[in-house]
């Protein structure tokens, strides 16, 4: 059986194909950063979008879910459903990492302020949709798991303001 670790935007809120159950969870030592770029679904070459991607940090807790194109690296992790266990729920189970290496990742484009990142939302589409339908649906998919993400939240209410502001 194939473990698949759900923790990105669209997967977390729409899979795009059948499972036989959902198991949500977290793993350790990882956070969620929309540093990955993205020019085949939420934006393009010329304007690319951002999505997320996992990125070490010593003592954060990134909840998951258990088609990733544009990452490059493959990590297997212990999935934990239980906040107190010290035994996972799975061992093993693969994510997709964006790595900084722009020469394995062409499309990564790194930490930015708040504000940056948020502009860059704000502005890029692609074919599958605006960047900030993405950053919505990411962030109410994981407030109804029960897992506020400061960054994905942050990011969300920065694109609102901006948005706001344009009307």
């Amino acid at each position: 059986m194939a473990i698949w670790v759900f923790g990105y935007g669209s997967l977390i809120s729409k899979a795009g194909f059948n499972y036989d159950e959902r198991l949500v969870g977290f793993i350790k030592d990882y956070r969620r950063v929309f540093y990955q770029g993205s020019t085949d679904h939420r934006g393009t070459p010329e304007f690319p979008g951002r999505t997320v991607t996992l990125e070490p940090a010593e003592g954060e807790i990134c909840y998951l879910e258990v088609r990733e194109k544009q990452y490059d690296r493959k990590e297997y992790v212990d999935f934990f459903t239980e906040f107190k266990a010290t035994t996972p729920a799975i061992s093993g189970a693969l994510v997709y990492i964006a790595s900084p290496n722009k020469n394995v990742n062409v499309n990564y484009l790194g930490p930015a302020s708040v504000e940056e990142i948020a502009r860059q939302i704000v502005q890029a589409e692609g074919p599958s949709g605006p960047n900030r339908e993405y950053l919505f649906l990411l962030e109410k998919a994981l407030l109804q798991i029960g897992s506020e993400d400061k960054h994905v939240t942050d990011l969300a209410n920065e694109v609102r303001r901006i948005i706001s502001e344009e009307n």
